[in-house]
């Protein structure tokens, strides 16, 4: 029988709500009843609010895609992360969100992908050859696997958005203490649960707000030495150039520092956990599946010099990349609330309802997907694969407030991924395989240990 990838158990179907609460902060995977993985929606209340969770994917559709301005993004998501994001795109709803992605959107639009290759080319091989030196005199312990990928991805981020390496002093303070952040902050603060007036504190945790404060701090910074920069004419071409002098077309305004910070927060965010998580467990999951790690190997020989043109061949890659994806979602769970009151499946929701989109489950849904919890990349071929591609996988969110990095992402996984194994071969490390866990997304609780070796001991 073929091995499965690693699945978080689930709880009893019934627990109490402190219980609950008390799971939920430990790991949101975890903390769900199995049902959950074949019920098209699902109720759960509390004395304070009700909240469904929506799996049926006209269901998903209406909500993110058909009327998505009827289903804003629910600020409980935000009382968590306020901290670090401030007043983010990803965190603001209406005018402001709108106007945040009349800034945001052109840059990375059209060619931008093309002009950012070179960096994410750069970044890579920086990875081999850090890799490469932890290699040499390991033992069969293994190597932590999330620490590479967070360094790679946060590497990618440094060199596209402000054409610095992750080398750069300040790039290193931010690369630390977002690590710190990410270990100390849950997905959900308390005030996700508990209807709390805005003047009452949200008891962040002390190292959280800390953290954030020092990752702010050094965002600002950066972002004031690019705006000198900019008002002198010598900054380089980039993504935090381009953002920072696209005015809203229809206020002609532009980023303030403060603003400019709060958008640099989620791309980091979003563009360095979002990354480092997939790629992850898709080392893990090529490690799993020797097989598919020698047929990438192979294609991943195509990368002979730093020209766009050469994603075009990496086609399992990019399948191997998009079914890591499915199976561990880097944001397993986006919430949503109803703006008016609905009638759902036969249910009246009031206004304020929490809707909520669980990637994790929507992609492991055994009455959408064949095989939903086996590793199979080729499935993206069949029948099936293609009509769920279409109706149930959105590791990038969907509709309007897709994420917009997303064509950023499914560049940087798979040349990253390709140019690993074009250089190591991985190998799981028995006793220890991973637990998947949701903290800012989808990790592995106590890390990813593989083992690594030179594919090609001789080439330099």
């Amino acid at each position: 029988m073929t091995a499965l990838p690693p699945k978080p158990a689930v709880r009893a179907e019934r627990v109490s709500l402190l219980r609950y609460m008390r799971l939920f902060r430990q790991d949101i995977l975890s903390a769900q009843p199995a049902r959950l993985y074949r019920a098209w929606m699902a109720d759960f209340r509390t004395p304070f609010f009700r909240s469904v969770l929506a799996n049926q994917p006209e269901l998903v559709r209406l909500v993110l895609k058909d009327r998505p301005k009827d289903f804003p993004k629910s600020m409980r998501v935000a009382e968590g992360l306020r901290p670090l994001l401030g007043n983010s795109v990803f965190l603001t709803n209406g005018a402001a969100w709108e106007r945040q992605r009349r800034i945001i959107d052109p840059a990375f639009e059209g060619g931008r992908l093309r002009d950012t290759f070179p960096a994410m080319w750069q970044a890579a091989e920086s990875a081999v050859a850090r890799l490469g030196q932890q290699v040499r005199g390991r033992s069969d312990t293994g190597i932590e696997i999330e620490e590479v990928t967070s360094h790679a991805a946060a590497d990618v981020i440094f060199r596209t958005l402000f054409s610095i390496p992750i080398e750069n002093k300040t790039a290193t303070r931010v690369f630390t203490e977002f690590r710190d952040y990410q270990r100390s902050q849950p997905i959900l603060n308390i005030a996700a649960f508990l209807p709390l007036p805005r003047w009452m504190p949200r008891f962040h945790r002390r190292r959280t707000r800390q953290s954030a404060a020092a990752i702010r701090g050094l965002i600002t910074a950066l972002t004031a030495e690019r705006m000198t920069q900019i008002a002198a004419g010598t900054a380089p071409d980039d993504l935090a150039t381009k953002i920072m002098t696209t005015a809203d077309p229809e206020t002609g305004e532009r980023f303030d520092t403060t603003e400019m910070v709060d958008q640099v927060a989620i791309f980091f965010l979003a563009g360095h956990e979002t990354s480092a998580s997939a790629l992850a467990w898709c080392l893990y999951l090529v490690a799993m599946f020797p097989e598919w790690q020698d047929r990438l190997a192979a294609e991943a020989e195509a990368l002979t010099q730093p020209d766009f043109a050469v994603m075009s061949r990496l086609r399992l890659s990019r399948d191997v990349f998009r079914e890591a994806l499915r199976l561990y979602p880097p944001v397993p769970m986006m919430v949503r609330e109803t703006g008016c009151p609905e009638r759902l499946r036969e249910r009246d929701l009031p206004k304020g309802t929490q809707i909520v989109i669980s990637p994790w489950h929507l992609h492991r849904h055994t009455r959408l997907w064949d095989n939903p919890d086996g590793f199979d990349p080729a499935r993206w071929a069949t029948e099936n694969g293609k009509t769920c591609l279409r109706d149930a996988f959105i590791p990038f969110s969907a509709g309007a407030r897709v994420c917009t990095g997303a064509g950023f992402a499914m560049v940087e996984g798979p040349l990253i991924l390709s140019m690993l194994l074009r250089h190591f071969r991985f190998e799981v490390v028995p006793g220890k395989v991973p637990v998947p866990v949701a903290h800012l997304t989808v990790r592995a609780k106590d890390g990813i240990w593989l083992r690594v070796s030179p594919r090609h001991p001789a080439r330099p």
